[in-house]
């Protein structure tokens, strides 16, 4: 995997144009040339090929994961999948979904959300320290302790989820059908150490999703039982599934 990434960056510096800046790995090699402290303090080989490593192994696997819970979901709830179908009718047609779409979709931006929380995918988030002695909920966190959000808790707090345990995109609609945001919704944790990818990954889902949903209908196969067990791991990933993709008109 290293070696790939400093192919590709090597690659990337030999026919790097400062003006035209084509992606993530042009805009960091292009930092490298400005004459400024920071050019060789933060903007060097070893810190492009961790930022390039991290974006492969947090963004893409969760993302990945995200949407197999989505496709999965839609085949167990057909007549959930239908009516996002429906809106993308009413809202895109058979253009090429955009971001802009999004804010003109509320059940499919429901339906997106509900598959982060149902699908739960890090129950646990990265390990953080405290930077200083601090008293919580009266416990005395002296400076350096490992402190482990456990997201889980707050994505199935009966105090703010109707149906925790069930999947549900009324969650994430008011009685007028509009989308609202729910504050233990976090997913991507909170504060300064917050996932750094969150945007991309509310993008990318987006784009995704609506995407095959408006080209294919899923359905399992005859016969088949679709289970909503998580496969335990460091992610909650769900267990291999097969699928049927039939396309749409």
């Amino acid at each position: 995997m290293q070696n790939f990434v400093r192919e590709t960056f090597t690659r990337k510096r030999r026919e790097l144009d400062v003006n035209n800046q084509r992606n993530l790995i042009d805009a960091f090699l292009a930092k490298q040339q400005e004459d400024k402290p920071e050019s060789t303090l933060y903007f060097h080989d070893k810190n492009l090929g961790k930022l390039v490593t991290n974006l492969f192994a947090a963004g893409m696997e969760t993302t990945s994961s995200t949407l197999r819970w989505g496709l999965l979901l839609m085949m167990k709830y057909p007549e959930i999948q239908k009516k996002v179908q429906n809106e993308i009718e009413n809202v895109i047609g058979s253009a090429q979904p955009q971001i802009e779409h999004r804010k003109e979709m509320p059940y499919t931006d429901a339906v997106i959300h509900e598959i982060q929380r149902f699908g739960d995918i890090a129950p646990v988030s990265l390990p953080h320290a405290t930077t200083t002695d601090i008293t919580f909920r009266g416990y005395n966190l002296p400076k350096g302790t490992t402190v482990i959000p456990f997201l889980h808790s707050a994505l199935r707090d009966k105090a703010y989820f109707e149906k925790p345990e069930e999947f549900y995109p009324g969650h994430f609609l008011d009685s007028e059908g509009k989308f609202k945001k729910n504050e233990a919704f976090i997913p991507f944790s909170l504060g300064k150490r917050s996932c750094a990818g969150e945007n991309l990954a509310k993008r990318e889902m987006f784009l995704f999703f609506t995407t095959l949903l408006q080209n294919f209908t899923f359905k399992a196969p005859s016969g088949a039982k679709l289970d909503l067990s998580p496969e335990m791991g460091l992610t909650n990933s769900p267990l291999p599934y097969d699928m049927c993709a039939i396309p749409r008109g």
